[in-house]
């Protein structure tokens, strides 16, 4: 079948993309799904700093690509061998395809899962085919900027249908990520510092996890407005991203946060970060600096600190446990997912909405379909 898809050719075009234009909307021809696989009609999709990393060039990928990796969508047909969904049902889509058979699956660390890392790589599914046609790779597994698109099932969740496309889309990404880097990846206790780095999407759901989870939050960034949504959303303290940024978390936080977050994808921003956390402390980043990027910290301190750094991708979740669980905080009022969506846009729309995202406007961004 033929589709309209929003496809990447060439990384790094110079900003303003509304007038390089690095995302053509064109029609590409989709190969119905194999075994093991769904297609979907998506229905959202929202815009991410790991899709406008590609588009920039500083997470490079294979090219041609059809960009998007945070959506929902409607099962539409199903491959060979799928018993686990049926057409008509609703799904988010998860952007790492977990096998469920190799070590790091079996240990129950998902995100790491490797087949899903290698196909993720080669811009393939995880059976390793390409649906897209011509010369055309996945974008991790899900390409959910185009009307229609074929991915594994192992990328997809089901969710139930009451569930708005356009907030449901958001579980597969910002919130999976940010909520489980603070649920998962760190142990908060009720009381606790904690100092999250960037508030973006990924950034204000980790605020939310840090919050449900009891913890006092110190919020940062450079973007008033988003600072004052922080306070809406029960941050003790907002604090503007400048040159004292560190010595101001650290006062706020008694010596340091006991946990600092940090979601914004900055070598600097992580050095902060764990520059601000205390004694004993646990910093987590959950961001992908261009792999060129490297971090210096006091190696000392590691261990007469007893410091903790650590990496969360996926936001150590496991989806199909996770996203489900998340939705339910966010049905009991924990979560306030629908906080974060700040603008709906088109296919046509989205080079103008990664100008939007590159200045920091706005929250999240979600292309309905």
């Amino acid at each position: 079948m033929r589709v309209r898809a929003a496809v990447l050719n060439e990384m790094s075009l110079p900003a303003p993309y509304a007038q390089s234009r690095p995302l053509t909307i064109t029609e590409v021809e989709l190969a119905p799904p194999g075994p093991g696989e769904l297609l979907l009609r998506v229905r959202a999709a929202g815009l991410c700093h790991s899709d406008l990393s590609v588009i920039d060039g500083s997470r490079p990928r294979i090219m041609p690509m059809a960009l998007g990796h945070e959506a929902a969508g409607e099962v539409v047909a199903v491959g060979d061998g799928v018993a686990a969904f049926v057409p008509g049902d609703h799904v988010v889509l998860a952007f790492v395809p977990v096998c469920g058979s190799c070590a790091p699956c079996v240990a129950g660390r998902a995100a790491l899962c490797e087949p899903g890392a290698a196909a993720n790589a080669a811009g393939t599914l995880l059976s390793g085919e390409r649906r897209w046609g011509g010369d055309v790779h996945h974008h991790l597994g899900v390409s959910a900027f185009a009307e229609y698109a074929v991915v594994s099932e192992r990328s997809a969740v089901k969710v139930d249908d009451d569930l708005p496309f356009d907030l449901a889309a958001l579980f597969g990404c910002a919130v999976l990520t940010g909520v489980g880097a603070a649920l998962n990846a760190t142990t908060i206790l009720p009381g606790e510092s904690v100092a999250v780095f960037g508030l973006g999407g990924v950034g204000l759901a980790a605020l939310m996890g840090a919050i449900h989870a009891g913890g006092e939050v110190t919020a940062i960034d450079r973007v008033p407005e988003k600072l004052e949504l922080a306070l809406e959303l029960g941050a003790a303290h907002a604090v503007t991203a400048d040159e004292h940024v560190v010595e101001t978390v650290r006062e706020l936080t008694g010596g340091g946060a006991a946990h600092a977050l940090e979601t914004v994808g900055s070598a600097v921003v992580l050095e902060q970060a764990y520059r601000a956390t205390r004694r004993g402390g646990t910093t987590v980043t959950v961001g992908l600096p261009h792999p060129d990027r490297t971090l210096t910290i006091p190696a000392v301190s590691l261990v007469a600190e007893e410091r903790t750094l650590k990496g969360s991708y996926l936001g150590s979740c496991v989806p199909a446990r996770d996203i489900p669980r998340f939705i339910d905080l966010y049905r009991q009022g924990s979560l306030p997912v629908e906080r974060l969506l700040t603008h709906r846009l088109t296919l046509d729309e989205l080079n103008e909405g990664f100008d939007r995202l590159a200045r920091g406007d706005g929250v999240r961004q979600v292309l309905v379909l």
